[in-house]
C-alpha cells in the first residue's frame, strides 16, 4: 500500500540553513536519525514541519520529530487548523504555499514550491498507480473537487512536476493529474453499472453491496488491496447515493 515506503521530503534553499521537513513518516527511530543526518550534513536545522494529512505512515512520529528538532508541526484537521488555503510560508528563503486537496482524508494537503513549480501531494496523487479514497473520512467530492483544482495548477504551469507522498517524483503532472481524472470517472462509471446489475438481486442476508462490487470491479487487482479497493468503492457508493442505511 505504500509502495516503496513513505517519502520524506527535505527542502532547503541552496546554501540555506534553515529546513522544511514534509511528512516524518511512521514512528521508526533509525529514519529519523537519518533525515536529522541529511539536514545536518548540510549545516543547517529543521525549522519547520509539515503534515500532508494524519496517516500514522506519514505522521505517526510527528511528536517525537518535533521533541527531537524542536521544530513546530504545522497540519490541518484533527484538532490542528493552523494552515489556511493559500498561506505562504516562508523558511530560510524558502516559499511554500498551502493548497489544501482533500478526498483522500479530510484533511489532505499538497504544498506548492512555486519557484520551482513543484507540488507535494502527500496520498492525492502517488508517484505510481492510484490512491484510495478513504472513507468515510474520505470522501468522492471532494476528492474530485481536488482534482479539478490541481488540472486548474498544471494546465496554467504552476505545477509542472509533483513530489507524491509514495513512489518516485512524477515530471509531467499535467498527465498524471488528467489520468487521475479519466480513471476516477472510469472507476464512478463501472460502479454505477455494477450497481444496476446487483441490485435487483438484493436479497436479505446477502453479503455487502460494497463487497460485491469490488468482486466485479476489482476482479484483476490483486486481492491484497481488495480492503484498500473497498473503501474507495464505499466512497463512489455513497457520492451515488448507494450506500444502504
Amino acid at each position: 500500500m505504500t509502495l516503496e515506503g513513505t517519502n520524506t521530503w527535505v527542502l532547503l534553499e541552496p546554501g540555506g540553513s534553515e529546513a522544511v521537513v514534509v511528512d516524518p513518516g511512521p514512528l521508526d527511530e533509525a529514519h529519523l536519525a537519518a533525515v536529522l543526518d541529511h539536514v545536518s550534513g548540510r549545516d543547517a536545522r529543521v525549522a519547520l514541519t509539515l503534515l500532508t494529512h494524519g496517516h500514522a505512515d506519514h505522521a505517526e512520529s510527528a511528536d517525537r520529530w518535533a521533541r527531537l528538532t524542536g521544530a513546530p508541526v504545522r497540519r490541518c484537521g484533527r484538532g490542528h487548523d493552523d494552515l489556511r488555503e493559500g498561506e505562504r510560508l516562508e523558511v530560510g528563503g524558502l516559499e511554500v504555499l498551502v493548497v489544501p486537496t482533500p478526498g483522500h482524508t479530510a484533511d489532505s494537503l499538497s504544498f506548492l514550491l512555486p519557484a520551482e513549480q513543484v507540488l507535494l501531494t502527500g496520498d492525492t496523487v502517488l508517484g505510481r498507480g492510484t490512491t484510495v479514497v478513504a472513507y468515510p473520512d474520505g470522501d468522492l467530492t471532494s476528492y474530485l473537487e481536488s482534482l479539478e483544482h490541481l488540472r486548474t495548477l498544471t494546465g496554467s504551469g504552476a505545477v509542472s512536476s509533483i513530489a507524491p507522498g509514495h513512489g518516485p517524483v512524477v515530471p509531467d503532472a499535467a498527465g498524471v493529474v488528467e489520468h487521475y481524472w479519466r480513471h476516477r470517472h472510469e472507476r464512478l462509471a463501472q460502479v454505477r453499472d455494477a450497481v444496476a446489475r446487483l441490485r435487483p438481486s438484493d436479497e436479505p442476508g446477502r453479503r455487502d453491496l460494497a463487497d460485491r462490487v469490488v468482486e466485479q470491479v476489482y476482479a484483476d487487482t490483486p486481492r491484497a488491496v481488495w480492503p484498500a479497493a473497498r473503501l474507495s468503492v464505499l466512497a463512489q457508493l455513497d457520492y451515488l447515493g448507494e450506500l444502504d442505511g
